[in-house]
């Protein structure tokens, strides 16, 4: 099997109001305050759901464009968002390391414009 979707993101300007839309809608609960690296979201203003579905965080901020993302799980970050690019993708972000946490994360455009996630654990 390849490598797995392993968390999505729903990113906007108003997190809150979005926490609070898709917890009426899908019956999500968050916990805010956990770690986030600045470019996914304001810190203080991610919520990590709290379901057994596959994991996720609803957050952004003022001045966040609204978006959705997943993230596949991958060994290496850097790696894996070179080949990305060697394939036609283009870099948006990262690799950035989450603060105080040994995850990395980075996104990419594909060559028709959406974009994805790379998760993975930041090298020693």
């Amino acid at each position: 099997m390849g490598q797995p979707v392993v968390h999505f993101e729903i990113i906007g300007g108003d997190p809150g109001r979005l926490r609070g839309y898709y917890g009426e809608l899908f019956g999500w609960e968050f916990a805010t305050g956990g770690p986030v690296a600045e470019p996914v979201s304001e810190a203080g203003n991610y919520g990590f759901t709290e379901s057994d579905t596959i994991p996720g965080g609803v957050g952004g901020g003022a001045g966040y464009r609204p978006h959705t993302v997943f993230y596949v799980g991958v060994p290496d970050v850097e790696a894996a968002l070179a080949k990305a690019e060697s394939l036609g993708g283009t870099r948006v972000m990262g690799p950035v390391r989450s603060p105080g946490t040994k995850l990395m994360v980075a996104h990419f455009t594909d060559p028709e414009g959406n974009l994805i996630g790379l998760a993975g654990e930041a090298p020693e």
